[in-house]
């Protein structure tokens, strides 16, 4: 025996409206409705589609697939500590890799018209 699947309101929307719109098109009725009771919802499509979910003999079904189950708990990946000191060091250590550090400007080693000065001599171009 098949279980009878809830459906959130959203997919009984969907269902709904999909089976008035084969009912719309002449498709066979799956509940036996009496023409009375067919007059009292007006040959409503989305009524006949309702009662005919509500009875569960549609064969529309909703996949619904789960994530797949990890096993094991959940680790964050640990990474060392490393001191201020330490850090200071590696930075350090890492400029000097790249290239000389460059010194401060001075304000004496520069003349007014903003050219650096080296040894009391411009630099040429």
């Amino acid at each position: 025996m098949a279980e009878k699947q809830i459906f959130t309101k959203y997919e009984e929307a969907r269902i709904i409206g999909a089976r008035a719109l084969q009912l719309a098109m002449n498709a066979p009725l799956l509940v036996k409705i009496s023409e009375a009771d067919l007059e009292k919802i007006h040959f409503d499509a989305l009524k006949i589609a309702e009662v005919e979910l509500k009875s569960g003999v549609l064969p529309i079904s909703v996949k619904k697939p789960f994530p797949v189950k990890k096993e094991g708990a959940l680790k964050k990946p640990i990474t060392p500590k490393i001191s201020d000191k330490k850090k200071i060091e590696l930075e350090e250590a890492e400029l000097e890799e790249q290239g000389e550090i460059m010194e401060l400007a001075k304000p004496d080693d520069e003349d007014e018209s903003g050219e650096k000065v080296a040894d009391g001599k411009e630099e040429l171009e």
